[in-house]
């Protein structure tokens, strides 16, 4: 799991925390490895003021699909977050990232870090 937070607009925004490091699970969790894992994102969310969190919308058919652990993920987030959860469909970023590619200058260079900020993106006000 990767985690970008942006502060500001979509015209006018900032990376907060650039340097965060990636939250994992193993193939096979037990319940103290998931309790960890999530306890580290309310502690991330609580030290930065997190009002709103947008996750990729998990895929639950068909080539590509989720599996069980992208399913236990959305699920803890889901039973846990105090912060409002968005999702958005893969389609939705490579539309805005076709309309509003401009506005990404911050966007980081590497493809899992690159996806985290555009879900980040969507959640920005438009102006």
């Amino acid at each position: 799991m990767r985690i970008v937070t942006l502060t500001g607009s979509r015209t006018c925004h900032e990376m907060v925390n650039a340097k965060f490091n990636k939250l994992a699970l193993n193939k096979h969790p037990e319940q103290k490895d998931v309790k960890e894992l999530v306890q580290q994102i309310m502690d991330y969310c609580n030290a930065n003021n997190i009002n709103k969190a947008v996750i990729n919308r998990r895929s639950t058919t068909g080539q590509g699909a989720g599996g069980a652990g992208t399913f236990l993920l959305e699920g803890a987030i889901l039973a846990t977050l105090n912060c409002e959860i968005d999702f958005v469909h893969p389609a939705t970023l490579r539309a805005t990232d076709k309309r509003e590619a401009d506005h990404k200058s911050a966007k980081p260079k590497t493809v899992d870090l690159g996806k985290a900020y555009d879900l980040a993106y969507e959640a920005l006000a438009l102006n």
